[in-house]
């Protein structure tokens, strides 16, 4: 998703991880072969999650950021346990089923005393490229009726798309949106609210 091509470095048994576009990365994706899927019990994932945590040089670094599966498995009540303290953003789709598996995270977030920072409503609609007219492909509302339930406020309505980059633009992964294009300002817009 970051165009990162090389694989996180060990020295003295630390983790560098690897980086682009100023952003540290460290994944599960790293250390599999040829994309092979990862089939671990939840103490396995809590292991490699605490890894992540103390094994990893991240130096200095303005926020941690970490991008979690939906629901509320092991690998969340392990995050619970250690940063008791952290902040969620809870992202859904306007489908009523997506929307149904986030609010239980984020009434887990809630038990737990986590604060949630916001919605995200990703997939939102599908903009025509010649006519900007908006067709709703996974329907309406998800987004804003969970941020309702769970009492906070909804961060953004992202669209169905992929970043419009070149392969003659080497700096862009597939998975990067530009600054100025209107999904790169609408991460912006994110950014802003949550710092």
């Amino acid at each position: 998703m970051m165009g990162i091509e090389t694989k996180p470095k060990i020295m003295d048994n630390t983790i560098l991880p690897a980086e682009n576009h100023g952003v540290k990365v460290i994944s599960m994706g790293f250390f599999v072969e040829d994309n092979s899927p990862v089939i671990w019990r939840g103490p396995m994932l809590g292991k490699m999650l605490g890894q992540f945590f103390t094994d990893v040089a991240w130096g200095e670094i303005d926020y941690l950021l970490l991008d979690l599966p939906p629901g509320t498995g092991d690998i969340a009540l392990d995050v619970h346990q250690m940063l008791p303290e952290c902040k969620e953003i809870i992202v859904t789709t306007p489908h009523p089923p997506a929307s149904y598996v986030a609010a239980r995270a984020g009434s887990m977030a809630k038990q737990t005393n986590h604060e949630i920072m916001g919605i995200i409503e990703n997939m939102s609609y599908l903009a025509c490229h010649t006519c900007g007219t908006k067709e709703y492909v996974f329907g309406r509302g998800g987004g804003t009726a969970l941020a309702e339930q769970l009492q906070t406020k909804l961060l953004a309505q992202i669209p169905l798309g992929a970043p419009d980059n070149h392969p003659s633009e080497p700096d862009y992964s597939p998975s990067i949106y530009k600054a100025d294009s209107t999904v790169g300002k609408l991460y912006l817009d994110i950014a802003d609210q949550i710092i």
